[in-house]
């Protein structure tokens, strides 16, 4: 008996149905919701003072919202986990799949809004492209560290409407500041701002969707008559694709043909059991 696999069933079934308190994110995001020009300023991380930013990873397309990946807990995630079990054929089409499966990613780093400040910290999130510029940004060494509380940088982010793909939507645009300034005048509100930061992975557990939730979600994805429900919000520049159409699987080597359901549920036979990936060196 696998007393961790029962706790999380007994978990799962004791949660399900109970409403959830509901989160306010605008309390504790940011983003640009119009065209124009906004100041901004990385603040160190509470929660790892070494890196401000927190990479997260997002499924997209498998329902009306983001799913947040259970690796981000450590936990396993059967999209993740179906996605290697692809990468185990010689299939082509299988790998092609398996790329559209992988999680996307998203950043999330602690800003102050310049005219905003009695706001406090909120978290601005933003894909790839801003994140390699951010980074670069940061190996520059006439640049440095732009998050130091006494001689750190601003930045400018432009948001202007553009192609988001294929509809209209916010992009962003971001340019260093020149000139150092500190974090503020104010020791006090510097030391709120270093110690009240909100955690994005404590704000999801609200949202969480079980093993057996992201299974079935998988599931209705792989049916070819499940209806599909994958509107999503865009509002940056470098979102990720969505997969948004059921593909043929080919999952085994066995000339004996099965049907792309069989094929899914063989992979989740046992979820606890040790998959092949995990015992390679």
């Amino acid at each position: 008996m696998d007393l961790n696999s029962i706790k999380s069933k007994l978990n799962a079934l004791q949660t399900a149905g109970q409403k959830k308190e509901k989160v306010d994110f605008s309390k504790y995001l940011w983003k640009p919701k119009s065209e124009g020009k906004f100041q901004i300023r990385f603040v160190p991380s509470k929660h790892d003072p070494s890196n401000p930013f927190k990479e997260i990873f997002v499924h997209y397309g498998f329902s009306k919202f983001p799913v947040y990946a259970l690796s981000n807990w450590g936990e396993k995630d059967p999209i993740i986990e179906f996605a290697k079990q692809l990468r185990q054929t010689s299939d082509k089409e299988n790998w092609r799949i398996a790329k559209k499966l992988d999680p996307k990613l998203r950043v999330f780093a602690p800003v102050i809004v310049r005219g905003e400040e009695s706001k406090g910290v909120r978290l601005w999130e933003f894909g790839k492209e801003i994140y390699l510029q951010l980074l670069g940004i940061a190996d520059d060494e006439d640049y440095g560290d732009y998050t130091d509380i006494n001689e750190g940088r601003d930045f400018t982010v432009e948001a202007f409407k553009g192609d988001v793909g294929g509809r209209e939507g916010l992009k962003c645009s971001i340019r260093i500041k020149p000139k150092t300034t500190p974090l503020s005048n104010d020791a006090s509100e510097i030391e709120k701002w270093l110690n009240d930061q909100p955690d994005i992975l404590e704000m999801q557990k609200t949202y969480k969707q079980s093993f057996e939730k992201i299974k079935e979600l998988l599931q209705n994805w792989l049916e070819p008559n499940a209806e599909e429900n994958t509107e999503e919000v865009v509002e940056e520049n470098d979102e990720p694709e969505t997969p948004t159409k059921p593909y043929a699987l080919n999952t085994s080597s066995s000339k004996v043909k099965k049907s792309k359901l069989d094929k899914f549920d063989e992979v989740f036979e046992d979820d606890t059991q040790d998959l092949p990936w995990e015992n390679e060196n």
